[in-house]
C-alpha cells in the first residue's frame, strides 16, 4: 500500500484535515522553486509508454506487449522499401518505392529508374492496385505508379496527410524527399542536395516546390532513408524526424526540425536515441492515432556483422528487427522505457536477410478492437488499440501510484484486460496521498474482464466532477491485469 508523509503544516479537526493560509503560502514557494507541477491531462488519453504519470510501482512491472502477425491477405502489399500507410475517411492509402525493370542504367540509390506507386484498400487489409496511366514504366502506362524518372526524389519518398486546420485543397497532401549522393560529404554547402517539400490535392498528383531542409556541412551523410513529417497538432507546426549520422558519422541515428508553414525549417536537433554502438535505420515517427498528443516511433534496429547480404559488400552484412520508442511533442529526446525488439524477425528465414524488416509509416486503426501495423514483407501484424506497454500485474496484487494531475470531465476510463480471477480498482487521493472521502480503494467497484474504454465507479454513484480542476493523484490495485491506458470523459 502506498502511504504519503503528511506535510508539517497540516493540522487536523475530525475528520478533515486544513491548509492553513501560511501553508498554501509555503506550498506556493514550494512550486516556485522547481517543484515539479501537477500534470494537466483535461480528457486526454493517457498511454503507459513513458513515466510522465507514473509516481510509483509497487508489485507491477511495465511490460510491453508484441503485436501478432495477421492472416497474410490474398492481396497483400508488395514487398517493397519506403512504405507509407494512411487512413483517409473510409479509404486505406498506401505508398511504396518500386524500381521499372526496363531501366539498364546504374544502380545506385536515386538512380532514374526509381518509382513511387500507389494502392487503395476498402478494410486495411485487402489491396487494389489502380491502374492510373500516369507514367510509362516497363513499357506501358497500365500501372499505378505516381512518380517516374525523377530522381533523386523517389528513394525516399514519404507522404503524409496534412491536418492543418484551413490547409489548401491544393496542399491537402505533402512530402518531404531528397536524397544528397553517397559518400563523405563533411564541408558540402550546396544548393539541392537537401530534402524538397511536395503538395497533392489527392495523394496521386505531386507537384515539387522548394528545398525546405538543406544538407549541412558538417553532417557525413544524412537524409538516405524514410524522411518523416506530419502536422503537428499539439505543437500547432509541422515536425519532420530524418535520418542523420552520430558519433562522427558511425552511428545511424535521427534528427528532428520544425516548422510553422513548410518552407522555413529550424535548425536540426539531433534525438540521439541510439544505444552505445546501436544503429537504428529509421524512425517512422508520428502521432498516436488515438492521442495525438503522443508521438510513437517504430524504428528498426541494424546489427551489423550477422546474417547475409550478397548483393552488399561483406562488411555490410546485417541482420535486423523493429524496436517501439515514444516521444512527447517538443522533446529532443525519446523515451525508451523498452530497448529489446517490438516485432522479432521470428520463424520465415526470409526475414532474418539483408534489410528484411521495416515498417511502414503510421499505425493505423482497422477496426474497433485493432491497429495494424504493415511490415515490408507484405504482412500485416495488429495490436490491441492502446497496446503497446501495459501495467502488469500478476496474481499478486499490486499497485500504480501516479504522480498528482489535474483532469476534466466527469468519468474515469481505462483501458485494461484480466484475467478471469484479475481486478482493478481505482482510489482518488488529494496531491498528499490522502484517499478522498466517496473514491477510497474500498469504494470502489471491482473491474474485471477486457475493456478499450471501461467506466470506473464508485459505490457512492457519485461522478467526478467534483474534484475536475484540481490536482489528485490515482492509486490503482491490479491483480492479474493489464492497464494500457486511461482518460476522463466528459460523459
Amino acid at each position: 500500500m502506498f502511504t504519503s508523509p503528511r506535510p508539517p503544516f497540516l493540522r487536523l479537526s475530525g475528520n478533515r484535515f486544513f491548509l492553513p493560509a501560511l501553508a498554501l503560502m509555503l506550498f506556493g514557494a514550494a512550486c516556485s522553486s522547481g517543484v515539479e507541477p501537477p500534470v494537466d491531462i483535461g480528457t486526454r488519453r493517457e498511454l503507459f509508454v513513458d513515466r510522465l504519470l507514473i509516481e510509483r510501482l509497487d508489485g507491477v512491472e511495465l511490460r510491453l506487449h508484441a503485436p501478432q502477425k495477421a492472416p497474410r491477405p490474398k492481396s497483400p502489399l508488395p514487398v517493397r522499401h519506403m512504405m507509407t500507410v494512411i487512413k483517409d475517411g473510409d479509404i486505406y492509402r498506401a505508398w511504396y518505392r518500386d524500381k521499372d525493370p526496363s531501366y539498364t542504367g546504374d544502380n545506385h540509390t536515386g538512380n532514374p529508374g526509381e518509382t513511387v506507386h500507389y494502392a487503395e484498400s476498402k478494410d486495411g487489409h485487402e489491396w487494389t492496385f489502380p491502374n492510373l496511366g500516369l507514367h510509362e514504366v516497363a513499357g506501358t502506362r497500365a500501372n499505378n505508379a505516381i512518380l517516374a524518372q525523377f530522381p533523386p526524389f523517389l528513394t525516399n519518398f514519404m507522404p503524409f496527410l496534412d491536418t492543418r486546420p484551413g490547409v489548401p485543397a491544393a496542399e491537402r497532401y505533402k512530402a518531404l524527399a531528397g536524397y544528397p549522393g553517397a559518400g563523405n560529404k563533411v564541408g558540402l554547402n550546396e544548393a539541392g542536395r537537401g530534402l524538397f517539400a511536395f503538395v497533392s490535392p489527392d495523394g496521386i498528383h505531386w507537384t515539387k516546390r522548394a528545398e525546405a531542409i538543406r544538407y549541412r556541412p558538417e553532417w557525413r551523410h544524412a537524409f538516405d532513408s524514410p524522411n518523416v513529417a506530419f502536422w503537428s497538432e499539439a505543437e500547432q507546426c509541422y515536425v519532420c524526424f530524418f535520418r542523420t549520422w552520430s558519433e562522427g558519422g558511425k552511428i545511424r541515428s535521427v534528427s528532428r526540425a520544425s516548422s510553422k508553414d513548410f518552407i522555413t525549417w529550424s535548425d536540426p536537433v539531433e534525438m540521439l536515441p541510439n544505444l552505445p554502438g546501436e544503429h537504428l535505420y529509421t524512425t517512422m515517427t508520428h502521432p498516436y492515432v488515438r492521442a495525438p498528443h503522443i508521438y510513437i516511433a517504430l524504428p528498426t534496429r541494424f546489427v551489423p556483422g550477422r546474417g547475409n547480404a550478397p548483393q552488399y559488400d561483406a562488411k555490410d552484412v546485417n541482420v535486423t528487427d523493429v524496436l517501439f520508442m515514444s516521444a512527447r511533442p517538443g522533446a529532443v529526446r525519446y523515451d525508451r522505457l523498452f530497448t529489446e525488439a517490438f516485432i522479432r524477425p521470428g520463424l520465415d528465414v526470409e526475414r532474418w536477410g539483408n534489410r528484411a524488416n521495416y515498417v511502414a509509416q503510421n499505425v493505423v486503426q482497422t477496426g474497433p478492437t485493432e491497429l495494424s501495423i504493415y511490415h515490408r514483407s507484405g504482412n500485416r501484424y495488429v495490436i490491441r488499440p492502446d497496446g503497446f506497454i501495459s501495467v502488469h500485474a500478476g496474481t499478486t496484487a499490486g499497485e500504480l501510484l501516479t504522480k498528482p494531475l489535474i483532469f476534466a470531465g466527469r468519468t474515469l476510463r481505462l483501458n485494461y484486460s484480466t484475467g478471469a480471477a484479475g481486478s482493478v480498482q481505482v482510489e482518488i487521493q488529494d496531491e498528499w496521498g490522502r484517499p478522498l472521502p466517496g473514491f477510497a480503494l474500498e469504494d470502489c467497484e471491482i473491474g474485471f474482464g477486457d475493456r478499450l474504454d471501461g467506466a470506473v465507479s464508485w459505490k457512492s454513484g457519485a461522478d467526478l466532477s467534483q474534484l475536475a480542476g484540481r490536482p489528485v493523484r490515482l492509486r490503482f490495485r491490479l491483480q492479474e491485469c493489464d492497464l494500457f491506458a486511461l482518460r476522463f470523459a466528459a460523459d
